[in-house]
């Protein structure tokens, strides 16, 4: 009941066949060390800030070259490759869609994100994806080497209902690939990251992107990979990189058994005072 899970990160620039074969490069490296789940990160087919440049590049699903690259990949190597996202044209708008892939190539499940990053931030900047992106409308959990997997994105990651109904529906495998950036980064990825393990007693596995792109965002890295009880199994830096982890699935059981939360949640009602 246990594989090797990889988390791909990347910095993904206004190319992209740059980034493509940035991913493959990243992918081999991964396989090389035996992993069977390959993540890669948020945006991984572009990362372009202005929404003229973007409509331009980027085609629907069935026209995205990573998307066909990566499907003939995991079928050559006999892995799972969970596209963390990619930005896929959808009429006027964009979807912010993860894809995950089988071993046979084919795709698996789809998940389009639901929280979309609509913040003004203390440093001057200022992000409006609803603006150019579609938020998704359900969350998805799909099997997933050994176990099950609840699929999430970036922003996502600060929704903690989302996480507990997947852990309700089955999943040990969560997941929140990103392009965090470095503001926010540096003072919650982690946190949360582990927070999202802990209180569902799963493994949480989530790919980043990571430095300075061409578009002049700054994003925070760090990919992680953390075990059910919250220890952080492998945590990359700000620079491209492959980490690994084991992922032994009994210990989703144990970190359950240990703090039942799953079995004691229950639907409350908030009364308000008038005192």
């Amino acid at each position: 009941m246990s594989f090797i899970a990889a988390a791909l990160q990347m910095r993904s620039t206004r190319s992209v066949e740059r980034n493509i074969a940035d991913l493959l490069a990243l992918a081999e490296e991964a396989v090389a060390r035996g992993a069977l789940y390959l993540q890669s990160p948020e945006m991984s087919n572009l990362v372009e800030r202005s929404r003229t440049a973007l409509f331009e590049a980027l085609r629907p699903e069935s026209e995205d070259a990573m998307l066909k690259a990566v499907r003939a990949f995991a079928k050559d190597k006999g892995v799972t490759f969970h596209l963390g996202s990619i930005a896929v044209r959808e009429g006027e708008k964009i979807a912010n869609r993860a894809l995950l892939v089988g071993p046979d190539g084919e795709i698996k499940a789809r998940y389009d994100k639901l929280h979309l990053f609509d913040v003004d931030l203390p440093n001057g900047e200022s992000w409006r994806e609803s603006a150019t992106y579609t938020a998704g409308q359900a969350g998805v959990v799909a099997p997933c080497v050994e176990g099950k997997l609840g699929l999430a994105i970036c922003y996502d990651l600060r929704f903690p209902y989302l996480f507990r109904a997947y852990a309700a529906a089955g999943a040990d495998l969560l997941s929140a690939p990103a392009c965090f950036t470095k503001q926010t980064g540096e003072a919650h990825w982690v946190v949360l990251q582990r927070a999202r393990a802990i209180e569902n007693g799963a493994f949480m596995i989530s790919a980043a992107q990571g430095g300075k792109h061409e578009d002049g965002r700054e994003t925070f890295g760090h990919s992680i990979i953390v075990d059910p009880w919250g220890c952080v199994l492998a945590e990359a830096g700000d620079e491209p990189c492959v980490i690994t982890a084991e992922i032994d699935l009994a210990k989703v059981a144990d970190a359950r058994g240990r703090i039942p939360t799953l079995q004691h949640t229950r639907d409350i009602r908030v009364e308000a005072s008038g005192g």
